[in-house]
C-alpha cells in the first residue's frame, strides 16, 4: 500500500518523538510491504518563526492532499517563550484550532492504558493499580468554549472577560454517534461526562446522548459529571470503556488520564473527520525543557502511528505489530527516564525507537 502522509514535527521534543515514530513506520513497511511518503509542513512556533503565523493557508492544502497527518507537539514555555507575548490568534496553539478545523477533526480518541510493566510507575495506589485499566476518552474537538465567541473590555471601569461555549445538536449527534460506534469495538460501555446541573450546553449534550443510545441497544450507558469523572478517574479507573465529553472536559480528563498511566509519553491520539483521513498526535506537550536531550519518551507518538494504522489505513495486523512491539520492549525491561524504575535499563529517546521498530514482525 502507498500512504501519503503530512508530517508536522513542530516544537520542543516534536521533532525527536516524530523522527521515532518515522523509523518505526520505516520497519513496518519493509516487514509488510508497504510505502510511506512523507512530506514535511510547519506549524506552531516553528510556523510563526518561518512566516509570522502558526499555520499558513499552503500548509492547511498539503495536509488536505494527504491520507493523514502525523504530529508532534507545538508551543514553547509560555513564560519565557516570546510567542506568548503574541496575540492569542497568533500564538502556536492558534495553529492547532485552525488545522483541527479546517480539516473537519471533530472526533478526538485518546486511549488510555496501564501496562502491567509499568504499573510500579502508576501513581495511584497499588491496589488500584493492580486492576488495571483500558479507557477510551472521546472527546469533541471543534465546538464548545475553545471555538465560541470571545472578547475582553472595559465595563463599567471594570476589564471583563468573555468566553461563549456553544453547542448545537448536531455536534453533539455527531460524536456520541463516534463514540457509541468505538464502544461496540470494545466493551460496550459509554460513561458521557457533562455538567447538566449547571450548564445548558450540558442539558442539550445529555438530552442527545440519549437518543443516539437507543441505536445501540448492545450499549450500556451512563451519565457522569465532570467533577465526580475527575475522582472516579483516579478512585476506579477501571470501571471505565468509553468516556464521551466536550472539548473542554475532554482536554482535562485525558491529560489526567495520561498520568494515571505512568507518564503522559505514554498517551496515543487521533482526531477524525467524517471519513477515514486523521491527525496522530502524543497527547503531551512540547517539553521545551528536555527538548534537544534524546530524553523525550517516544512511545505515544508510536503508539499514535499505530493508531494511523488502524483508523485511516485498516492495517489492523500492522497495528497490532506496532502495539506488540512496544510491549515487547517494556517486558524486556526498557525505558525512558520518565518511566524508569529500579531494575530497568534506562534508554534514549532515538534508543526506544530502534529497540521497537526491530521488534516489528
Amino acid at each position: 500500500m502507498e500512504c501519503n502522509l503530512a508530517v508536522i514535527k513542530g516544537d520542543g521534543i516534536g521533532p525527536e518523538v516524530v523522527t521515532e515514530a518515522i523509523k518505526v513506520l520505516d520497519a513496518v513497511g519493509k516487514k509488510y510491504d508497504h510505502t510511506f511518503h512523507y512530506e514535511e509542513i510547519l506549524m506552531g512556533g516553528c510556523s510563526i518563526d518561518a512566516t509570522g503565523v502558526p499555520l499558513t493557508d499552503e500548509a492547511v492544502a498539503v495536509a488536505k492532499s494527504k491520507d493523514a497527518v502525523l504530529l508532534g507537539s507545538i508551543g514553547g514555555n509560555t513564560a519565557t517563550s516570546p510567542w506568548y507575548k503574541l496575540p492569542p490568534d497568533r500564538r502556536p496553539e492558534a495553529g492547532l484550532l485552525k488545522i483541527r478545523k479546517e480539516l473537519g477533526l471533530f472526533a478526538n480518541l485518546r486511549p488510555a492504558y496501564l501496562y502491567e510493566e509499568l504499573k510500579g510507575a502508576c501513581p495511584l495506589k497499588k491496589e488500584i493499580a493492580d486492576q488495571g485499566f483500558d479507557m477510551m476518552i472521546m472527546r469533541e474537538l471543534t465546538g464548545g468554549l475553545y471555538f465560541g465567541e470571545r472578547k475582553t473590555e472595559e465595563i463599567g471601569g471594570v476589564m471583563t472577560a468573555v468566553d461563549t461555549l456553544v453547542y448545537n445538536e448536531n455536534e453533539i449527534r455527531r460524536i456520541a454517534k463516534k463514540g457509541f460506534d468505538i464502544a461496540m469495538k470494545r466493551r460496550k460501555k459509554v460513561t458521557s461526562v457533562d455538567k447538566a446541573n449547571v450548564l445548558d450546553s450540558s442539558r442539550l449534550w445529555r438530552k442527545i446522548v440519549e437518543e443516539t443510545a437507543k441505536d445501540y441497544p448492545e450499549v450500556t450507558y451512563e451519565h457522569m459529571l465532570v467533577d465526580n469523572c475527575a475522582m472516579q478517574l483516579v478512585k476506579d479507573p477501571a470501571q471505565f470503556d468509553v468516556v464521551l465529553t466536550e472539548n473542554m472536559f475532554g482536554d482535562i480528563l485525558s491529560d489526567e488520564a495520561s498520568m494515571i498511566t505512568g507518564s503522559i509519553g505514554m498517551l496515543a491520539s487521533a482526531s477524525l473527520n467524517e471519513t477515514k483521513f486523521g491527525m496522530y498526535e502524543p497527547s503531551g506537550g512540547s517539553a521545551p525543557d528536555i527538548a534537544g536531550q534524546n530524553k523525550a519518551n517516544p512511545i505515544a507518538t508510536i503508539l499514535s502511528a499505530a493508531m494511523m494504522l488502524r483508523y485511516t489505513f485498516d492495517l489492523d495486523t500492522e497495528a497490532d505489530a506496532v502495539e506488540q512491539a512496544v510491549r515487547q520492549v517494556l517486558k524486556d525491561g526498557y525505558r525512558t527516564s520518565d518511566i524508569a524504575s529500579s531494575g530497568t535499563k534506562t534508554v534514549s529517546c532515538s534508543e526506544m525507537g530502534s529497540l521497537i521498530a526491530e521488534r516489528i514482525l
